[in-house]
């Protein structure tokens, strides 16, 4: 048998209609329009955009008032835009700490196992389950989409969260009715660009291919002919006939940041606004604000330019009669702007669930409890997102147990499996050891292991130790042991004739 995606066929055409007051195809057009303009989809964009070093300082300008009172662009001041990357920092801290480690898959089926460590939990869906982590503490949650490519290849994509419009069976979202994709390109027809915005409506009887254009969505027949509507796959048959086929459940899985779908940004936006805006306006009043301001009484000239240049070129300006020139000396209050930016840091960290690395009580040589302390925040965080990717996982495997049992390679779906999530955590390392070595007779020399700091696969240490037992073990019993010799010496087999 041969998997294989979607391909044209006339037997499973959809009539786009349901026992509604309004037809499929306005129920998605309406979904779509909903979408585009939403706030979610916003935040999703804004919390990547944030991501990648472009937030709202950004696209700052500055004004000044008027002489009508209005507001008005100047561009001949300091206009500092300082960014400070807190979210990147906060995602990559909770993704590095989290999901930098291999996944370790158990169950007690060997041949399951190494099924699933060998052939789907691999390296490859390593760097995968790193993106969606990075994606889902973005945007709130990320997608996985299952398929199978033009080789038959059982295969997981990610799908951009801002492009897919869930359609939950249940208020809690554990379950999927359907799922919308919407996203665009960019094409041209002769010399003309276009935008093109493209649909596709997943549920349990397959999938549909529409385009989004003049208020309405319809089908995709320029790019998929009659097989705009198809099954989710198709199997080659050995008489090479075609059968279409669908999973029982639609082919997306979403991996949530917590269980509201709300992005890290959420938390933070206003915080690191104003610690972005507070830096440059202080960088900008460094720059513009002079050390003094000139007070001019009967200057001899009618303007202000003038009198700057002639002050710069002869260090000297002419007054009538009793005028003069006074100075008001200009200070910038520092100390309130570090206090205020320095809790503005603290409250980014303890609302985003980070560990500053800047913090005065972080460094030196902390116990394990000091360091359980500084990381409470973090792992409190990475315990709600483990909780909802283990559900997802679920979500995942039910998938792969499919796809073994179609495929011929067993049934699998009664076996349990448990996920690990092995966290990248800071330790006091010399404590951590001396605590492996009082547990020794006490706990089961695996557990021993697992909790060793240099260890970083519990299994294959278990099996070097067992190599290195067994091949001392052998030596010993021919008469190869190379240990210290009694204390006795020679004396030992000495006969002293009593």
């Amino acid at each position: 048998m041969f998997f294989h995606g979607p391909t044209a066929t006339d037997s499973i055409l959809a009539n786009l209609t349901l026992n509604a007051p309004m037809g499929m195809d306005q129920i998605i057009y309406n979904a779509v329009k909903d979408w585009l303009k939403s706030d979610e989809r916003a935040w999703m964009i804004t919390g990547e955009r944030y991501y990648r070093d472009y937030p709202d300082i950004v696209f700052r300008k500055k004004y000044t008032i008027g002489a009508d009172g209005k507001p008005v662009i100047v561009d001949n001041v300091a206009n500092n835009k300082l960014v400070n990357n807190f979210t990147k920092k906060l995602v990559d801290q909770k993704v590095g700490y989290l999901l930098s480690k291999p996944l370790t898959v158990q169950t007690e089926n060997t041949q399951y196992e190494e099924l699933l460590t060998d052939t789907f939990f691999e390296k490859e869906f390593q760097r995968l389950l790193q993106r969606v982590g990075k994606e889902s503490i973005q945007k709130g949650k990320a997608w996985i989409h299952v398929y199978y490519d033009e080789n038959g290849e059982f295969k997981l994509k990610r799908i951009p969260s801002h492009e897919v419009i869930p359609l939950w069976k249940d208020a809690d979202h554990t379950e999927l009715d359907a799922i919308i994709r919407v996203y665009s390109y960019t094409t041209y027809e002769a010399q003309n660009r276009k935008e093109v915005t493209k649909v596709e409506y997943w549920d349990q009887s397959g999938v549909k291919r529409l385009i989004y254009q003049d208020d309405q969505v319809v089908p995709d027949i320029a790019t998929y002919g009659n097989g705009w509507a198809s099954a989710h796959f198709t199997l080659m048959n050995p008489d090479e006939t075609e059968a279409p086929f669908n999973w029982t459940k639609v082919p997306f899985i979403c991996f949530k940041y917590n269980a509201e779908e709300l992005p890290l940004l959420h938390q933070i936006k206003s915080l690191v606004d104003d610690y972005d805006k507070q830096k440059s306006d202080n960088s900008n009043n460094l720059e513009d604000t002079p050390n003094s301001i000139m007070v001019l009484k009967n200057y001899d000239g009618v303007d202000l330019g003038e009198f700057r240049e002639k002050l710069t070129l002869y260090r000297a300006v002419k007054v009538t009669d009793d005028g003069g020139v006074d100075k008001l000396d200009v200070t910038i209050n520092t100390e309130a702007h570090t206090k205020h930016q320095d809790q503005n840091r603290r409250d980014i960290y303890e609302f985003g669930r980070g560990v500053d690395t800047q913090a005065n009580n972080f460094g030196g040589d902390p116990s394990g409890i000091a360091l359980k302390f500084l990381y409470a925040d973090l792992d409190m965080d990475c315990n709600l997102i483990e909780t909802e990717y283990q559900w997802a996982f679920e979500q995942l495997l039910w998938f792969i147990d499919v796809h073994l049992a179609n495929s011929g390679q067993g049934d699998f779906s009664n076996e349990k499996v448990t996920f690990i999530f092995n966290r990248d955590i800071v330790i006091n390392e010399t404590e951590a050891v001396e605590n492996a070595q009082k547990s020794v007779g006490i706990l089961s020399d695996e557990t021993v292991t697992a909790n060793h700091p240099w260890t970083t696969n519990t299994k294959d240490e278990m099996d070097r130790k067992a190599k290195e037992e067994a091949a001392a073990q052998t030596k010993f019993d021919q008469g190869q042991y190379d240990g210290l010799p009694d204390e006795g010496g020679e004396d030992d087999d000495v006969d002293d004739g009593n």
